[in-house]
């Protein structure tokens, strides 16, 4: 049965995703690191982990390998892939990355925020120490170490973070030209982003984002009341209104400019469908959801019956997703953009993310990190820009933080999709959100073959 096909009312799409939900939790617990099997209408779909393949298989094939999973025999399993000719040899080994190339940076421009988010992992965007700002000079310095081994033709990624990045928008602006003019020169290609609360942004900053073609995520955690309770201004304010004007140039004015929504999710706002849905609605280029696993204070951190619920209505946006996919329209859901493509292209990689492996964050005085949530941080510290990379620390970090390393991520068949979890979030508070990342997976993993069978040009 395809579950979107005769289904098109909001109630009938959350019965279904609830549905789903409840059926995936069954089948998503690792029985094996080499395989999973999701079934999905008429046939069953293999999961091979060691490089992330994907194969249609037949109902004897199926039932024999739900029985070697049965068994736990991993013997007898390697035993079918090699008759079935799906053996390839490890296309991931023990070896970490070492001193991989710099492709990108976050700049931590302003250390110091206007909001007072009770969960902010920065601290309400001081980082645990004196709010400052980061000087033009830093910033420069910081795009010079980007640049210095690059070679023509390339591109490079500088990302301006907070905080509230727009509280020192002079360096900002004036870094973003320097990075240009700089690219330029050198025949790199600088791509900009900025994640902003939104309530400081101008019709100004809007002509200036869509001149350097940014990237610029607004962080909005739900509709009305809901944001205002979880991101109110340090006074107690509300500010979806305000962030709303404040939005409104920006997305008429997108062109090589891109405006995204970014939902951190808590118990407090579980309404996705219809938060995507009106967010869809305003002209965001695309809307993203993220699981709150760790605050500074240990409030709103989603525990494991609240991640099920996500995982139910992150199915039901899947599914409008589907919907609207099926019927030929575009429909920027950034969650299942990003699996689909990564489940069709056989992502395989040995690390969640870029974090100390080409992607550092760089604080207000310049020290490095091995991202922007480290900074500040002495788990994370990669050196910095006086000294450049510290290589001793970056290839410790690359080598500990290996897929292969974590417990229990080894005996786990979405380990080379997930990567392990994000590293601040895991250090800090552990693998809470397996069960949920699991299930996200397989459930996409269905819609990955009822859209390659229905819509084979949406991959193209």
């Amino acid at each position: 049965m395809n579950p979107v096909a005769t289904h098109t009312n909001t109630n009938s799409l959350a019965t279904i995703a609830s549905e789903l939900a409840s059926r995936i939790q069954q089948r998503t617990p690792p029985r094996s690191p080499q395989i999973h099997l999701v079934p999905t209408a008429g046939n069953t779909q293999l999961f091979v982990a060691n490089g992330s393949r994907m194969y249609t298989v037949s109902a004897s094939i199926a039932d024999r390998l739900q029985q070697l999973l049965a068994t736990g025999d991993e013997a007898a399993i390697t035993k079918e892939l090699i008759t079935l000719g799906l053996d390839t040899p490890p296309l991931i080994d023990d070896r970490p990355l070492e001193s991989p190339k710099l492709y990108a940076l976050s700049l931590a421009i302003a250390q110091k925020c206007n909001m007072g988010c009770a969960y902010c992992y920065a601290d309400q965007g001081e980082f645990g120490g004196p709010m400052k700002n980061m000087s033009l000079d830093t910033a420069k310095q910081s795009i010079d170490l980007l640049l210095k081994d690059c070679t023509p033709g390339s591109k490079v990624q500088v990302t301006f973070l907070g905080g509230e990045p727009l509280i020192n928008r002079n360096a900002l602006r004036e870094a973003t030209v320097y990075a240009f003019e700089q690219g330029r020169q050198k025949d790199v290609q600088v791509n900009f982003s900025l994640t902003s609360n939104g309530t400081l942004l101008t019709a100004d900053d809007a002509d200036f984002f869509e001149q350097y073609g940014f990237a610029v995520t607004i962080s909005l955690d739900g509709i009305g009341e809901q944001h205002d309770r979880l991101r109110p201004m340090k006074g107690g304010a509300g500010t979806y209104a305000k962030i709303i004007e404040n939005i409104r140039p920006l997305l008429a004015k997108q062109r090589t400019m891109q405006v995204s929504a970014r939902v951190t999710v808590t118990p407090l706002n579980m309404d996705l469908a219809k938060t995507l849905q009106e967010f869809i609605d305003m002209g965001f280029h695309s809307v993203g959801f993220s699981p709150l696993l760790r605050s500074s204070n240990g409030k709103g951190e989603m525990s494991p019956e609240d991640l099920q619920q996500m995982l139910q209505g992150m199915i039901e946006c899947g599914l409008l997703f589907e919907q609207h996919v099926i019927s030929g329209k575009r429909f920027p859901f950034l969650n299942m953009v990003n699996a689909l493509k990564e489940i069709a292209k056989g992502t395989h990689r040995p690390y969640p993310c870029g974090a100390g492996a080409g992607y550092m964050g760089v604080s207000a005085d310049g020290a490095l990190s091995a991202c922007h949530r480290f900074v500040n941080e002495p788990a994370g510290h990669m050196g910095d820009l006086d000294n450049g990379i510290n290589p001793t620390l970056q290839n410790g970090w690359l080598s500990s933080r290996h897929v292969h390393q974590q417990e229990p991520c080894h005996q786990c068949w979405a380990r080379y999709l997930c990567g392990g979890g994000c590293h601040h979030e895991v250090l800090e508070k552990g693998r809470t959100a397996c069960d949920y990342i699991r299930g996200w997976l397989h459930y996409t993993m269905q819609a990955h073959e009822r859209i390659s069978r229905l819509v084979p040009d949406w991959y193209r």
